[in-house]
């Protein structure tokens, strides 16, 4: 069974930094695209940032600047860094893993940031 877990969030301040981590197991992960999402209470799930088999990243307008993702084929983990944060950030955020057709998530972590 395919599983993708997340590193624990947390509560950061405004201006704060946090570094999210999700391990994939039982997946080609090198293949594959991965990314984040978030999701606010109230909103639509929306993607923060993607990076390809091949290392092409794609962010969002709104954490462009401030967050970075990265991946470790070796350790079939992607992570994203989150510099100077807003409490706009604050969501719930979702690994993604995707190739072709196929994708899957993972349980979700949540971020709140807040003074």
């Amino acid at each position: 069974q395919v599983q993708l877990v997340e590193s624990a969030g947390g509560l950061v301040q405004p201006g704060g930094s946090l570094r999210l981590s999700c391990a994939a197991s039982r997946i080609s992960f090198s293949m594959y695209t991965m990314g984040w999402y978030r999701q606010a209470p109230g909103k639509q799930r929306e993607l923060v940032a993607t990076i390809t088999s091949g290392g092409t990243t794609n962010f969002a307008d709104s954490v462009k600047g401030r967050f970075t993702i990265s991946r470790d084929n070796a350790k079939n983990t992607v992570y994203l860094q989150m510099n100077s944060l807003k409490p706009e950030d604050t969501a719930v955020y979702y690994c993604n893993a995707r190739w072709a057709i196929t994708a899957y998530w993972g349980q979700g972590t949540q971020v709140t940031v807040s003074s």
